[in-house]
């Protein structure tokens, strides 16, 4: 794709929108090599004028935008990317930087999901003394113990439905989605592949 950087002094402005709700996420700017990364990786990267580096959205958060699809606009000035978002787009928490809302609540799972990923990749290799990380001791443990928990917390949801109450229910009902965000992340399955399977099976 050849694209005009010499117009803007070398850069590009990118404009972000969620692949799913085609709401606007948020506008950034790329160089050449920024645009190239986030090719090569498909994660949106921008050319932080603040900074005067490239910067990957999410490298600290987790809240990554994952690249589906890259348009050129006519005059091939700017380009449109299209993305999912593993999270919160804005540094405030936000769906989207302009205030946009999603119209799915699913942002949060995928935000749930990133700081799992986030935690799985951060775990040093052989923990520290007096290093507390639930979410990583289930990733060192393994497969087998991360599964034998979601069966765990199943059987404490269905417990709580019929003799605890609803405050136990919820509360429950949270673990054993906090573990599923695990096995997921274990397994490399995100919170949108859950959510085309079941649009699929309603037809």
């Amino acid at each position: 794709m050849n694209l005009n950087f010499k117009k803007q002094n070398g850069l590009i402005p990118a404009i972000i929108q969620d692949a799913n709700t085609c709401k606007v996420l948020m506008l950034g700017f790329m160089n050449k090599e920024a645009y190239q990364k986030t090719r090569r990786v498909k994660r949106v990267t921008f050319y932080s004028r603040s900074k005067k580096r490239l910067w990957t959205k999410g490298e600290t958060s987790g809240n990554y935008l994952e690249v589906i699809d890259i348009k050129p606009d006519c005059d091939r000035d700017a380009i449109l990317i299209k993305a999912i978002p593993k999270g919160p787009t804005c540094h405030s928490g936000a769906y989207s930087c302009f205030g946009e809302e999603s119209g799915n609540n699913i942002i949060f799972f995928e935000s749930l999901r990133a700081l799992v990923e986030k935690r799985k990749h951060d775990m040093p290799l052989v923990p520290s003394a007096g290093e507390g990380s639930y979410t990583a001791s289930l990733f060192r443990a393994g497969i087998s113990k991360i599964g034998a928990k979601v069966t765990e917390e199943a059987e404490e949801v269905a417990r709580a439905a019929t003799s605890e109450g609803k405050a136990r229910v919820i509360e429950e009902i949270s673990d054993l989605l906090y573990h599923l965000t695990v096995l997921m992340a274990e397994t490399k399955v995100d919170w949108m592949d859950i959510e085309q399977c079941l649009i699929l099976r309603r037809g």
